[in-house]
């Protein structure tokens, strides 16, 4: 569609990061956020120059020694030529490998975050395609940002899309919050994304306007920056991993001056007389105080006790990040974290109370629509094997082995072909160099990738995909009031095809065309989409219109339901009548289920357990692995945003001056990351916005190992997975511990190795 001047008109889209409109003009594509954005992510600008970037994957291809020797173990992954061959070569030699491999054996690996889109979605696409074609596959559960919280919020308190989602708003923190205890902080970086897409930004506003109505933010973390300025957040900087420790401390303290409110411990909660025994020390002879816990945090005995006073009598949130229980121990904080709120008797009231990972995405601190969003039926997974998500090495490494989670004692499944869509494990998983030999001992990996992706390179398989903006498709969320319709803006890079497309070509050459695709083109799935969402709005009385009026249109607003405080005020108005779905009804500060798993890395009730990563001479600082502001996870690294926003190419490593000093590292230096897992270079910035003892080195840089022929090659882009420990966070959820590990750091003073992450690997002639 083009204007009066013949060049193409603003048309909408979504991401993650944001609703957005974008146009050709002179041959660039000129993306412009959605106007009603009060505070829009710049994260839209990856997009122009990643369109038709060298990264980009133009044709099918195959790893040389797949195709010469067939399936099987290689040490070569990583590091081996491609060829490129057609679509009908490739399709029929990943649906021979599909016949022979079975549904048994064949781990379906996406971990969602590809489209914002309701339809594009490439975990639903990949694992509809295999419930469908095949009857299933071995499954994951959980996920890498929550493992931990996922798994424990149901037996202590209620299912986390409730606790997360569906809880106190932003609205209520603006007009109600006396003070809000943030642990792990409130960085807007994080909130900037949302699956399904975001049209309004909110969280900035929202915390200045709670600010001017005096409204205290207390930021317990090693990065000063985790809440935005707007906040005017107090910052207490704490020893990494030892949030439990502080809180107990606070839960000591308010107890031992009988602050605490037991009538509400009396009504709604079940098991404080034995979480108050080890409290006191009664049950363990180690009162949790605020002198046992200084020396742990880090934080003065005094500040300690001053800021558990000033919770008392005020309307306080207390809110968990998921960077808390993306480590050793998670569990131990999330629950701490609840009995310190309930021990304050707020919970259930209008900004105050308990919220988990508010500001962890877009998706939470917000009204959830009163209509629901249609998304693509992945169908029944008849194979009953599942893992953990964050134990895929494990799976593979260690096949026929035992391992307990969740209560039960389960069996790694013996794998021979993985099957990615969607994700890219070389940048959520830990210890890459452990990936990597596992990853060597499949049969076949096949991957769907619109580019060079670490995990395309280890793939045997390589199925190019379009991006986003090469396809339409409806973006809407359950917590957001814009549904977009998608408009395509690009043609498909090269021979790129839609992922639906590829498995819909699969599924006809396995006899399953039908059962897949019911006989729908994409367009048709948009509209049955949108249709049941429609109707859903005229029953409750709401118009929609037609779906070609609401595609032209661009966008439909759906209604917004009340700020009703969810699950838990519901809780707390009627604790009989509207009792919580755990096995007492209350909130379990002490769980008899838990318990009863006989656990040590994870009792009956909140614990301090000491990590076993903690400093020492050879690894003297805590690394901070967290999220990046310049991109979502790893996605569009080679976008523009992203490329500015690095140092000599390389990603940015941020140490105190002190630290700096004491190894004679200068801003702008190239330094050496490393422990005994492994090794990367970044780019040293030097800020006081990072405590003493910490270096931050955020995730999404690709991986790019010097020498792929090395069991442990350094990682000369900055990914700090190279440093990450691969154990789960206890064996009731095991979870993903890859925020926390020690390092060292040294200025790098060697010949500055090349960065090849976005060249394509090496390619033979075609056939």
């Amino acid at each position: 569609m083009t204007g009066p001047d013949g060049r193409a008109e603003f048309r909408p889209h979504s991401a993650h990061w944001g609703v957005f409109e974008a146009a050709w003009r002179d041959g660039e594509l000129v993306v412009r956020p959605h106007p009603g954005d009060p505070d829009p992510n710049r994260i839209l600008q990856n997009f122009p120059r990643a369109l038709r970037h060298e990264a980009r994957i133009a044709r099918p291809m195959i790893r040389r020694g797949w195709l010469e020797q067939g399936p099987g173990a290689d040490p070569r992954r990583g590091r081996d030529e491609y060829l490129p061959v057609s679509w009908d070569r490739a399709l029929d030699l990943v649906a021979g490998e599909l016949r022979r491999v079975g549904a048994e054996r064949i781990f379906g690996g996406s971990y969602g975050w590809s489209s914002a889109g309701r339809f594009h979605h490439a975990q639903s696409q990949v694992h509809r395609f295999l419930n469908t074609a095949l009857g299933g596959y071995v499954r994951s559960v959980n996920s890498y940002s929550a493992g931990a919280s996922g798994v424990l919020l149901p037996h202590v308190l209620g299912p986390m899309e409730d606790i997360s989602r569906r809880n106190v708003t932003w609205d209520a923190v603006a007009q109600h919050s006396d003070l809000v205890l943030a642990f792990g902080g409130l960085a807007l970086k994080n909130s900037m994304v949302a699956g399904g897409g975001i049209s309004r930004h909110v969280e900035r506003d929202s915390m200045r306007a709670a600010a001017e109505r005096g409204c205290e933010f207390i930021l317990v973390g090693p990065l000063r920056d985790d809440c935005p300025e707007e906040a005017r957040a107090e910052w207490l900087p704490i020893t990494p991993n030892t949030d439990t420790a502080l809180m107990l401390a606070l839960m000591h303290t308010l107890a031992a001056a009988g602050k605490h409110d037991r009538a509400f411990l009396d009504r709604y909660t079940t098991g404080w007389p034995v979480f108050e025994d080890y409290l006191t020390g009664r049950s363990d002879g180690q009162p949790k105080d605020a002198a046992w816990a200084a020396p742990i945090t880090g934080i003065p005995v005094e500040r300690i006790t001053a800021l558990a006073h000033r919770l008392v009598g005020r309307r306080v949130l207390v809110t968990v990040a998921h960077s808390l229980q993306r480590a050793e121990h998670g569990e131990q904080p999330v629950w701490a974290g609840i009995v310190l709120a309930a021990m304050l008797g707020q919970i259930g009231l209008p900004g105050g109370g308990y919220h988990y990972a508010l500001g962890a995405l877009g998706h939470t601190g917000r009204r959830t629509n009163l209509v629901s969003t249609a998304a693509l039926s992945q169908g029944r997974n008849r194979v009953g094997a599942f893992i953990p998500v964050a134990r895929i090495a494990d799976m593979l490494q260690h096949p026929g082995e035992a391992y307990e989670y969740n209560g039960q004692r389960l069996t790694y499944p013996e794998i021979g072909l993985v099957y990615w869509a969607g994700g890219n494990p070389f940048h959520h998983h830990q210890d890459l160099n452990r990936l990597r030999e596992a990853f060597r001992r499949v049969e076949t990996l096949v991957v769907h990738e619109p580019a060079w992706t670490a995990t395309a390179r280890h793939a045997d398989i390589v199925l190019p995909v379009t991006m986003t903006l090469e396809r339409e498709d409806i973006g809407s969320s359950q917590t957001d009031p814009l549904m977009v319709a998608m408009h395509k803006l690009a043609e498909p890079y090269g021979e790129a095809r839609d992922d639906y497309a590829i498995f819909a070509a699969l599924a006809a050459r396995l006899g399953r065309e039908e059962a897949f695709t019911e006989g729908r083109s994409a367009r048709d799935w948009l509209r049955h989409l949108y249709d049941r969402t429609a109707a859903d709005m005229r029953a409750k009385g709401f118009e929609a219109p037609e779906f070609e009026v609401f595609w032209k249109a661009g966008y439909l607003t759906l209604p917004e339901g009340p700020d009703d405080g969810g699950l838990l005020r519901a809780f707390r108005e009627d604790p009989e009548g509207v009792p919580l779905p755990t096995p007492s009804g209350r909130i379990e500060v002490f769980s008899a289920t838990i318990a009863g798993f006989g656990y040590a890395d994870c009792p009956g009730h909140p614990a301090w357990l000491a990590p076993s990563d903690v400093p020492e001479a050879a690894a003297p600082l805590h690394l901070v692995a967290n999220q990046p502001a310049t991109r979502l996870h790893s996605q569009l690294d080679f976008g523009g945003h992203s490329q500015e926003m690095k140092r000599r190419g390389r990603e940015v490593a941020r140490l105190h001056p002190a630290d700096a000093a004491a190894r004679g590292i200068a801003d702008g230096d190239i330094v050496r990351l490393f422990n005994a897992r492994g090794a990367c270079l970044a780019a040293a910035e030097l800020s006081e916005e990072v405590m003493p003892g910490v270096v931050n080195l955020p995730t999404g840089a690709w991986y790019d190992p010097e020498d792929p022929a090395e069991d442990r090659p350094l990682c000369v882009h900055g990914n700090p997975n190279v440093l990450t420990r691969d154990i789960g966070t206890s064996r009731l959820a095991q979870g993903c511990t890859g925020q926390l590990t020690t390092v060292e750091v040294e200025r790098f003073t060697g010949n500055l190795p090349p960065i090849r992450a976005f060249t394509p690997p090496g390619a033979v002639a075609a056939e």
